[in-house]
């Protein structure tokens, strides 16, 4: 059985108007997609292709000019939907003379969460997150990486159900990096579902189960990561090792070397060869766009439509 849906946006359609009313951006035409309960997922795409505008709709922070989302069961400009949802911005808006466990006391009575309650969560988020040493240092006093491990703690306060991470991993060092990647498979791994906004198309790779890649508003690529970046063009047979006359050789020369073969399967390329085909692709063929197929069809390729 399938996951049920977390997200599901049907038909999304975003224009910004001007003054007078007149389209100025398509911010976003006619996208569908969903996300499952428990999956991480990734929202790719290069400056301009709709993912900001994508997640203040989500949260019910803009209202969609046409088209359909449900987040958790409800519409998206349900606001006690947000109960629910933990969301983390690229830049993170802390209180700076705070330490970490007021500022999530601090989140923790918007939410209206006991004080019993927010001593408990304050120190297991900082704790998870590797402040338990710098937890009554004031915020002005962290480095980058700290800064984004309290506020993913801010966005977790409130034991979401939903987790909404933009740039997660952004400005982040090698070590903070791996460490926030860890984080963020920890929260699928106690049930939550993730949807990720990310340039570094590496981190997304690691963590993500399936991703959407937009252009230009558009849809063009979404599916398992792996599927995904998965080389139909080749076939790669691996055998046991053969001397190197008989490497110009194939099913023959197997055979005759009494080599043993491994297996036959797809090379794989990388996210970021993905990502940078499917702009390409975008830009040299505009009226292409992706449209998830129907219950039962799973052969559905990308069909061009008008933009």
């Amino acid at each position: 059985m399938q996951a049920e849906p977390v997200i599901e946006i049907k038909k999304l359609t975003k224009i910004y108007r001007d003054f007078w009313g007149r389209q100025k951006v398509r911010a976003l035409n006619s996208l569908s997609l969903d996300v499952k309960k428990g999956e991480v997922f990734g929202l790719l795409g290069p400056n301009g292709s709709g993912k900001t505008t994508t997640m203040k709709c989500l949260l019910g922070l803009l209202f969609p000019t046409s088209g359909e989302i449900s987040v958790l069961g409800r519409p998206a400009n349900d606001v006690e939907k947000n109960e629910r949802i933990g969301y983390l911005p690229e830049e993170s808006y802390l209180y700076r003379f705070l330490n970490a466990e007021e500022t999530l006391d601090f989140y923790g009575r918007l939410f209206k969460i006991s004080a019993a309650e927010r001593r408990e969560r304050t120190q297991q988020l900082i704790e998870m997150v590797g402040l338990k040493n710098a937890r009554r240092r004031q915020l002005k006093e962290y480095s980058k990486g700290m800064t984004r491990r309290i506020g993913l703690a801010q966005a977790l306060i409130n034991n979401p159900d939903l987790v909404m991470l933009d740039e997660p991993t952004s400005g982040l060092d090698p070590i903070g990096t791996r460490e926030m990647k860890d984080l963020i498979i920890q929260l699928k791994e106690q049930g939550k579902t993730v949807i990720m906004c990310s340039h570094l198309l590496a981190d997304v790779q690691d963590v993500c189960d399936r991703i959407a890649i937009l252009y230009g508003g558009e849809l063009k690529e979404l599916g398992n990561v792996e599927d995904l970046i998965q080389s139909k063009e080749q076939t790669c047979i691996t055998s046991t090792e053969l001397p190197d006359e008989a490497i110009t050789e194939i099913d023959a020369i197997l055979k005759k070397y009494n080599a043993e073969k491994i297996s036959v399967e797809h090379p794989s390329t990388n996210l970021e060869e993905l990502f940078l085909k499917t702009v390409q692709e975008s830009i040299d063929r505009p009226g292409q766009r992706f449209v998830p197929a129907n219950d039962g069809d799973k052969n559905q390729e990308p069909v061009s439509t008008e933009s």
